[in-house]
């Protein structure tokens, strides 16, 4: 049988599932820019209250609540890239994260692991973190990487540093990690500039981006905004992740946990974009429902599911790049 061509016809090149009508996610970014402008989000780091306040934010010093409004907001929502290229050491790795463009990545960070050798139950070493890059460097089914371990054998103030040089060391593909404070993050970027050949090389080729999560509910915790400012001033992008869980830190509700979700991240791009007008921001989501009986995060569970679903949706609504938990 031949097949022909149909003339105007709309297609749908991947699965895609909406949990959301157009109208809800309306609903939801209204929702989330009253509670940014009302109730506000507490800011942790002086210097990043003092780029909110310029940027038109109302600061109230003794809570450092910053309460956001609504018109600052939505300007900063329209200077953050509509994609991002995640490029790799080669440029065969790079990946093109845009809407529609669906992509995959291992999960993170696993605290144990079982010995290859010998069975053995253990903590991760340097070297296995190496290893699990150098893995995922391997497997043309996953399109960039993130830390999939954390190294327990370094002195672990500085162990995301241990972690990006093994990271660096290892996988050609575009690498998505963690640094944890600032001071970690500064010396991150300059290891990635002197592998890049400098502050402009890596500009020109992000190969790694910085992954920060707010503290639900509402707080840009110091770390948090050192990693958002440091990572839009050196050209890089920045992966705002929540990690609300729905009955604990979040409304036990989908769209009262979208809500929350939705101003931790808009607070974080914002940020960014006020330090750095088009610095790029990825749409980051590991939020879940609390498992009411253990009190401990369902990952996996359908709950996760929709909650991705929705946020993949919300994301497009801001033509931004999304990434959202799996399984």
């Amino acid at each position: 049988m031949r097949r022909n061509l149909q003339a105007g016809a709309r297609r749908n090149a991947a699965l895609k599932m909406e949990v959301l009508t157009d109208q809800e996610v309306e609903e939801i970014h209204v929702a989330t820019l009253e509670v940014l402008e009302h109730t506000g989000v507490f800011v942790e780091d002086d210097e990043a209250l003092e780029i909110l306040h310029a940027g038109g934010a109302r600061i109230d010093a003794s809570t450092r609540v910053a309460r956001l409004p609504g018109h600052v907001v939505e300007a900063a929502v329209t200077t953050a890239p509509h994609y991002f290229v995640a490029c790799g050491r080669l440029p065969e790795q790079d990946f093109l994260m845009a809407e529609g463009r669906v992509g995959f990545t291992n999960f993170g960070e696993g605290i144990a692991l079982v010995d290859t050798y010998t069975g053995e139950l253990r903590a991760p070493t340097k070297q296995d973190v190496g290893d699990s890059a150098r893995m995922v460097d391997a497997l043309d089914e996953i399109d960039v990487y993130e830390r999939a371990l954390g190294a327990h054998d370094v002195p672990q103030k500085v162990a995301a540093l241990h972690n990006a040089h093994a990271i660096l060391q290892n996988t050609t593909k575009h690498a998505f990690i963690g640094p944890l404070d600032g001071f970690q993050c500064r010396h991150m970027l300059r290891m990635a500039e002197t592998i890049a050949g400098g502050s402009d090389a890596l500009r020109d080729r992000p190969f790694v981006t910085s992954v920060t999560c707010p503290v639900s509910p509402l707080k840009l915790v110091k770390e948090c905004c050192e990693i958002i400012v440091q990572s839009a001033r050196a050209g890089i992008a920045t992966n705002v992740l929540t990690m609300a869980m729905a009955g604990g830190s979040s409304p036990v509700t989908l769209a009262g946990t979208l809500v929350v979700q939705n101003a931790e991240v808009l607070a974080g791009l914002t940020l960014a974009q006020l330090t750095s007008p088009g610095a790029p921001i990825v749409y980051g989501s590991s939020t879940t429902a609390m498992d009411l009986r253990l009190a401990s995060a369902s990952v996996g569970s359908p709950e996760l599911a929709l909650i991705s679903a929705a946020v993949a949706q919300i994301a497009r609504r801001y033509r931004l790049p999304s990434w959202v938990a799996g399984a």
